[in-house]
């Protein structure tokens, strides 16, 4: 690829007899790393034509890496070393943020990694990152990690991770960061998710404090270990110091970030192997931040030891420190991490492993931590990590999975309405009735344009309370729980029968958003946005709508009766648009069920009759109350 772009731009300037030796080393040398300044006489048009040949009408920030693994690359099983894959995966997503911002970027944080296979010396690691969304002065990259086999042509998937950047200008000064829009449904998608991405990593903490101050089984679990065969943590605790040099760096001097979390790597593995006397692979990382960045010169001191052995992994936790000279006392905190890791038998099957005596004080404070986090991390992946098709309809909702829930509740909702193929299937004056036929679902979006303002629609129809009011369906919605100010669990009365002639009910989890500002950045939150913020002359971004998201959840307060047959939705709710500061597009989504394909292929036109009837009693109710909720607001 480089030399035909360099033999094309060759070919140019000999054409037109301006060929000069610093052109030819700039396209040499910067022609594939995204370089802005264009050689003297080559014209801009042409330069942007060229590019996006080259890049096949990709997204623009998207970089792409492929790296042959070498045995300088690999451990001792002859796999690629799992913090030599970090450091690739940090320096593609550095290359995409930076693409997009034209300035240098550091890594912020990293979302949960989890590594499905191993990769072997001789094949090709294949890396894709590409930013999903700019904010303010930070941005979500997104990196998609497979392996190639040159002799079978296998391809095969390894990891999907998310990365947060910050933009770094010159000093005392904030870069701004322009609008991304997107362009492919893939990318709308993520485009929509990673603000809700964004807010489940700001309550992560709290999920973990929240989940700690309830839990007491743990502290149970270690008086019943036998001490006399658990293994002291203190033997697995390691400590090293590595030496930041200029090749450690990146252009401003700065430590990759993917450079420490190889050292990490390095210092966990040996803390993980003190336990088992084996050699542990690493199946996942939790969700980290960078604290503070390091310089080259910074000595970086790396502690590990093992905090947690479960039955088949153990947890180990790291910490990086620096400073600055030999006697210098106070050491700045760079990072902490927690890595998952496991040790597999001759057929691949998992080990089972030691205990853990944890030491006296902090040493049981990680251990219960430790506990807590794996809990968290089987409800994470369980809930965000699973396809919409392999989550059960009714998941159990408890303190430690709300977070995940209330995500995977929205970011169901903003997947159906980022879909592009909907088909028209009814007009009826102000209502429209799409429907979308994929795999085993039927989805539903009915819209209109109702004169009342976003917010004011938002407020009337997220309160499933009222729903009766307009709903003909539904008999009463009672609050079960208030579980923060965005998330409402509902118990839910239907007229409607069931097959077994008998009225159904529902327990719904009810997530609301409002759209997030135009831009924020690490420290930002997530506020309202105005009609003419969302509509001014040239504004590049999509907009965000008003959501209100529904799925079943099931809670031990309210179990199924048999005066009821308890039904399941999926995926449901509102969206809405402001179209001006007194009209609004407002949208209804349903994913139906395997279950009601039946119904709904029988009666299509009396379901149309009954939405474009309720949706116009909904218009009734939305302009009937707007005035009495100004009042009350």
């Amino acid at each position: 690829l480089a030399a035909l772009l360099l033999s094309r731009c060759l070919l140019k300037m000999v054409k037109g007899n301006l060929v000069f030796p610093e052109d030819i080393l700039s396209i040499y040398c910067n022609g594939l790393q995204g370089s802005t300044s264009p050689p003297h006489s080559w014209d801009m048009g042409e330069q942007e034509e060229e590019a996006a040949g080259a890049m096949g009408g990709h997204n623009p920030t998207e970089v792409q890496m492929s790296q042959l693994v070498l045995p300088c690359h690999s451990n001792q099983h002859g796999e690629l070393s799992t913090g030599q894959l970090l450091k690739w995966i940090d320096t593609a997503a550095c290359l995409s943020a930076e693409r997009h911002a034209g300035c240098p970027c550091v890594t912020a944080s990293m979302d949960d990694i989890y590594f499905e296979h191993t990769i072997s010396v001789g094949q090709v690691v294949n890396i894709k990152a590409k930013v999903n969304r700019a904010f303010n002065s930070s941005m979500e990259v997104g990196i998609h990690v497979s392996y190639e086999d040159l002799c079978s042509g296998k391809h095969c998937s390894i990891c999907k991770a998310y990365a947060t950047f910050v933009a770094q200008g010159p000093p005392g000064t904030k870069v701004k960061l322009k609008p991304l829009t997107p362009q492919t449904e893939e990318e709308k998608i993520e485009h929509s998710i990673a603000a809700e991405r964004r807010r489940m990593r700001l309550a992560h903490k709290d999920t973990l404090k929240d989940l700690l101050t309830r839990s007491t089984g743990d502290t149970a679990e270690m008086e019943t270990r036998d001490g006399s065969a658990a293994v002291p943590a203190e033997k697995t605790r390691v400590e090293s110091v590595e030496l930041v040099l200029p090749p450690h760096a990146n252009h401003q001097g700065n430590t990759f970030g993917g450079q420490i979390m190889a050292w990490m790597e390095n210092v966990a593995t040996i803390a993980a192997s003190r336990l088992c006397h084996a050699h542990p692979m690493l199946r996942a990382i939790e969700m980290f931040h960078f604290r503070g960045p390091s310089q080259v010169g910074d000595r970086l001191v790396l502690k590990a030891i093992v905090n947690n052995s479960f039955k088949n992994s153990m947890e180990v936790g790291v910490c990086t420190e620096a400073y600055d000279q030999e006697m210098s006392v106070s050491r700045r905190h760079i990072n902490s991490a927690f890595m998952t890791f496991v040790v597999l038998d001759e057929e691949g099957r998992p080990c089972s492993l030691p205990e853990v005596m944890p030491q006296p004080g902090d040493g049981e404070r990680r251990y219960r931590e430790a506990s807590a986090r794996r809990k968290i991390r089987l409800d994470r992946k369980y809930v965000v990590s699973c396809k919409q098709t392999e989550v059960p309809l009714s998941v159990p909702w408890d303190q430690s999975n709300k977070v995940y829930l209330s995500y995977n509740n929205v970011s169901a909702l903003k997947t159906l309405v980022a879909k592009t193929n909907w088909v028209l299937a009814r007009e009826k004056e102000k209502v429209q009735i799409y429907m979308l036929e994929e795999d085993k679902f039927l989805s539903f979006r009915i819209e209109m344009l109702v004169h009342i303002s976003a917010s004011q629609a938002f407020f009337l129809l997220s309160d499933l309370r009222r729903r009766h009011e307009w709903d003909s369906h539904y008999e009463s919605a009672e609050r079960v729980q208030q579980v923060d100010e965005d998330d409402t669990i509902y118990h839910v009365l239907s007229r409607t029968l069931s097959s077994e002639n008998k009225p159904q009910d529902f327990v719904i989890l009810a997530s609301r958003r409002k759209p997030c500002s135009k831009g924020y950045g690490v420290g930002d939150v997530f506020v309202s946005v105005t009609w003419a913020a969302c509509h001014s002359p040239g504004c590049p971004l999509p907009r965000d709508p008003y959501v209100v998201a529904f799925r079943s959840v099931t809670l031990p307060t309210h179990p199924a009766s048999s005066s009821y047959t308890r039904g399941e939705t999926l995926c449901s709710g509102f969206c809405v648009w402001p179209e001006s500061e007194e009209m609004s597009k407002v949208a209804y989504y349903n994913q139906a069920t395997p279950g009601f394909l039946n119904y709904v292929t029988t009666n299509v036109v009396g379901l149309s009759s009954s939405f474009c009837a309720t949706f116009e009693a909904c218009e009734k109710f939305l302009l009937k109350n707007k005035d009495d909720l100004i009042t009350q607001l």
